[in-house]
C-alpha cells in the first residue's frame, strides 16, 4: 500500500478495498481501490515502474445522480483464465488469451444502484469495463458522459491524430504529450468532412514510449452499442480522459441494463514487438457468432479504383468528375467512364492471368454525378448499373475466367438510404455469385446531425457486418470508424479502412514516410486494414507532367507491406499496364500469402521501422517485409524462424542502392540465395525503402 500514498497526492484513497491482480507472466499488475469519497480508482505498474497513476472511474447519467462516488465494495473474486482460440482468418492460426481478472460488485449507498468492473490482466496490457446489472433501480439510462481517467507519469512521446468525430484520416503527428495542440495541424491534407471541436482531444488508438523506455498505448475494444471512444487532454497533468462522441441531441448512449460498456484497454511493455503483435483486442471480443464460416475466405485483388484517383478515368458516366452534376438522364458519356464492360474485362483477364482471385469495380452504378457534398439523401440504388457497363455481362465474363466480382457499395454517408435498400442490394450480390462487398460512408452522415464515430453509424456497421452474415457475404468497410476487434464475433467482417490510406498519395500532402510503420501500432491493433498497397508508378507526373503527388515509399516498400500490414483481403492497387513492365517485381505479390500460419515480429519502433515474418497457412513458405521511415537503414537479421534442418530459396525483392523515396523511387534489385535457419540476413532499406522476401523450402 506505501506507493499509493507516494504519488503525487492525486487524491487520498481509502485504506480498506485495495486488491492487486498480477499478469499470469508477473510483470504487470493493477491495483483497485476506493477513494475516500468512494470512487472507484484504478493503477497500472510494470516491473518497477509506476505506469498509469491513480485514475478513477465513473458515469454521469441524464437527470440521474453520478454513478461516480459513494460506492462501496460488496464482493471481489478473482481468477486466472488460459482459453486459447482459434480465428477463421488471422495472423496466426491460434491466438493466446491468458489473463488473470478481477470482478468488484460496487453499490452505491446513496441510491443503492449497482455498477460491477471488471478488470482483466494481460502479460502485455490491462483492460476494464464497466458493467450494469439488471436492477431495480437501473432500467433505461442515457449516458452524459463517461469519465475514464488515464493519469500518465511523465511527458511522453506521443503519436496522435485529432480528436476528429468524422474522420480517422490523418497523417500522425509525433510530439511529447504536452505538445499535442490540434490548432497546429495542416488542414490543407486532403480529408473531405472534418468534424474536430476540440484542439485538446486526440483518437485512440493512442501511441506513447516513455522516456524509460516503455511502450504504452491506450486503446478499446469490443464497442458494440457504444459510440467510440476519443480521449481528452490535459496536456500540463499528462492526464487523458475518456470523450465519447456525442449524437445528434448531444447524447452519448442509450442503454438498457444489463449493459456493458466497451473494454477500455492500456498496452505496456518494455518491448515494442510485444505491442505491435499483441491479440489482446482480438480476444476481449465474443466468440464468433457465425454457425458456417465456409465462405469466409482471403481474397488477393485487382480493380478499376487507382485509375480514377489519378485521373486516367472517372467514377460518374458523363466523366466530369466534379460530384456536382444533377443526374437528369440526358448525361452523355464523355468516354472517359472507368467501369465500362470492355475496361472490367481488361482487369478480368489481367486477375485470370495472374492467379488473383478477384477484381473491384467503382462506379459501375448510377449516382455518382451529384454524389457527394449535397448532403442528398436519395443518391445510389445500389442495384442500378450505368449503361455502359453490363451486369449479367461482366459476371459471365468473370465466372468464365475463374474470377470474383467484388461489388462496390459507396453511401455517401446516406446510411438511412442505403439500410433501405440493403437486402436487396446483398440480394443482387448472392444472385451474381459476388463474395464480398467494400462499403464507403464518404460525407456528412444521414440521418442529418450523426457522427461517423457516434453510437447511432457504430451499430449500423455492426449491424451490416451481421445481416451480411444472413447472405454469407464478406465486408470491407472504408470510412467507417476503426475496428476493435468486433470480427472476431463476425469474421465476415474482413477488413476496413479506417485510417490514411494509400490513395491519400494520388492527390494530396500524401502519407509521410514514417505512417506504415505507425499503422501496426494504432489503427491494426484493432482489425485488418484495406490499405491497398502495390502502387508501381509512384510519381503522379507520369500521368500528368503538372501534378507533384507522389507516393512517399520506394517501390520495393509497397511489396513490403503486403507483410507488414496485415490484412486478409489484399488489392494489387496499380493499374495493370504498370505491372505488366514490372513483373519480375510484381512476382511477389503474385506469390505471397494472405491466411497466415504464424506470425514473428522481427523488429519494432513505432514512426521508425518494422521487421515481419509470416508463414503460409497450408504452406511451408514463409515471407518478410522490413520497412523504414525517411531515414535508410541496414539491419542483420537471423532466420531462426525457418525450419531447422530445412533449405530454402530466398528471394530479395530490394532498393537499390541509388534508390530514395523522394529522387528514385523505383530503383530496385531482385536477388536469389539458399538460407537455412541458421543462415543470418543483412538488410538495406533506402530512406522510405523497404525489403520483401520469399523464402520457399527446396526439395
Amino acid at each position: 500500500m506505501k506507493r499509493f500514498f507516494g504519488w503525487l497526492g492525486f487524491f487520498v484513497l481509502a485504506a480498506t478495498s485495495a486488491q492487486t491482480v498480477t499478469a499470469p507472466g508477473g510483470n504487470l499488475s493493477l491495483t483497485f481501490q476506493l477513494t475516500d469519497k468512494g470512487q472507484p480508482a484504478y493503477s497500472v505498474r510494470f516491473k518497477t515502474q509506476d505506469v498509469v497513476l491513480p485514475s478513477t472511474l465513473g458515469m454521469r447519467i441524464k437527470d440521474l445522480p453520478a454513478l461516480t462516488e459513494g460506492f462501496e465494495v460488496l464482493k471481489t473474486e478473482s481468477n486466472v483464465v488460459n482459453e486459447p482460440w482459434k480465428p477463421v482468418l488471422g495472423e496466426t492460426a491460434e491466438i493466446p488469451n491468458h489473463y488473470t481478472q478481477l470482478t468488484v460488485a460496487l453499490r452505491q449507498a446513496a441510491t443503492g444502484r449497482l455498477l460491477t468492473l471488471i478488470f482483466k490482466v494481460y502479460d502485455e496490457g490491462v483492460a476494464f469495463r464497466y458493467e450494469f446489472p439488471k436492477q431495480p433501480q437501473l432500467n433505461y439510462f442515457i449516458i452524459e458522459d463517461e469519465l475514464t481517467q488515464f493519469n500518465l507519469n511523465g511527458n511522453h512521446k506521443t503519436f496522435w491524430i485529432p480528436g476528429d468525430y468524422d474522420s480517422q484520416e490523418y497523417a500522425y503527428n509525433e510530439t511529447f504529450f504536452a505538445d499535442i495542440d490540434g490548432a497546429k495541424i495542416d488542414m490543407n491534407n486532403g480529408i473531405g468532412l472534418k468534424t474536430i471541436r476540440s484542439n485538446q482531444r486526440v483518437q485512440s488508438p493512442l501511441m506513447m514510449k516513455t522516456a524509460q523506455g516503455l511502450y504504452l498505448n491506450i486503446f478499446e475494444a469490443a464497442v458494440v452499442n457504444y459510440p467510440v471512444m476519443h480521449l481528452e487532454v490535459q496536456p500540463k497533468t499528462y492526464r487523458l480522459t475518456s470523450h465519447l462522441v456525442p449524437n445528434a441531441l448531444g447524447d452519448k448512449a442509450y442503454l438498457q441494463t444489463p449493459a456493458v460498456t466497451p473494454w477500455r484497454t492500456i498496452f505496456v511493455h518494455d518491448d515494442a514487438r510485444k505491442i505491435v503483435s499483441s491479440r489482446m483486442i482480438l480476444s476481449l471480443n465474443e466468440p464468433c457468432k457465425i454457425s458456417d464460416v465456409s465462405y469466409i475466405k482471403p481474397m488477393k485483388y485487382v480493380g478499376v479504383w487507382w485509375e480514377m484517383h489519378v485521373g486516367k478515368s472517372t467514377w460518374d458516366y458523363a466523366g466530369s468528375q466534379n460530384a456536382q452534376n444533377a443526374a437528369d438522364g440526358s448525361l452523355k458519356p464523355s468516354g472517359r467512364h472507368g467501369a465500362t464492360t470492355e475496361n472490367v474485362k481488361r482487369y478480368i483477364d489481367f486477375a485470370a492471368q495472374h492467379g488473383f482471385d478477384g477484381v473491384l469495380v467503382e462506379g459501375w452504378n448510377t449516382g455518382w454525378e451529384d454524389w457527394f457534398g449535397n448532403w442528398k439523401e436519395d443518391v445510389f440504388d445500389f442495384v442500378t448499373p450505368y449503361p455502359d457497363f453490363d451486369l449479367k455481362a461482366v459476371n459471365a465474363y468473370a465466372q468464365a475466367k475463374g474470377v470474383k466480382m467484388i461489388m462496390h457499395h459507396e453511401t455517401s454517408g446516406s446510411v438511412a438510404n442505403y439500410e433501405r435498400h440493403l437486402d436487396r442490394a446483398f440480394q443482387l450480390m448472392k444472385d451474381y455469385g459476388y463474395p464480398a462487398v467494400k462499403s464507403g460512408y464518404v460525407g456528412r452522415i444521414i440521418p442529418r446531425g450523426e457522427f461517423h464515430d457516434g453510437q447511432t453509424m457504430v451499430n449500423h456497421y455492426n449491424f451490416v457486418a451481421r445481416r451480411a452474415a444472413d447472405f454469407k457475404l464478406m465486408i470491407n468497410s472504408h470510412e467507417s470508424s476503426r475496428p476493435t476487434g468486433y470480427h472476431r464475433t463476425y469474421p465476415n467482417y474482413i477488413a476496413a479502412e479506417a485510417a490514411r490510406g494509400n490513395e491519400f498519395n494520388a492527390w494530396s500532402v500524401g502519407n509521410p514516410p514514417m505512417h506504415e510503420t505507425i499503422l501496426p501500432f494504432t489503427r491494426l491493433l484493432g482489425g485488418p486494414m484495406d490499405y491497398t498497397p502495390g502502387i508501381f508508378e509512384i510519381k503522379m507526373s507520369y500521368y500528368d507532367k503538372s501534378k507533384s503527388e507522389q507516393v512517399h515509399t520506394t517501390l520495393a516498400k509497397q511489396l513490403a507491406l503486403y507483410v507488414t500490414l496485415y490484412s486478409p483481403l489484399q488489392m494489387a492497387a496499380d493499374l495493370p499496364e504498370n505491372y505488366e513492365r514490372h513483373l519480375d517485381a510484381f512476382q511477389f505479390i503474385k506469390d505471397v500469402a494472405v491466411d497466415w500460419q504464424d506470425s514473428k515480429y522481427l523488429e519494432a519502433e513505432p514512426g521508425d521501422y518494422l521487421t515481419v515474418a509470416r508463414k503460409e497457412k497450408k504452406g511451408e513458405r514463409w515471407f518478410l517485409g522490413a520497412i523504414t521511415d525517411e531515414n535508410a537503414r541496414t539491419t542483420t537479421l537471423k532466420l531462426d524462424f525457418l525450419t531447422p534442418g530445412k533449405k530454402y530459396k530466398a528471394i530479395l525483392y530490394q532498393d537499390a542502392k541509388e534508390a530514395d523515396w523522394k529522387t528514385n523511387p523505383k530503383a530496385y534489385e531482385i536477388k536469389t540465395m539458399t538460407v537455412t535457419a541458421k543462415s543470418k540476413l543483412t538488410l538495406r532499406l533506402a530512406p522510405g525503402g523497404g525489403t520483401a522476401v520469399s523464402f520457399e523450402p527446396l526439395p
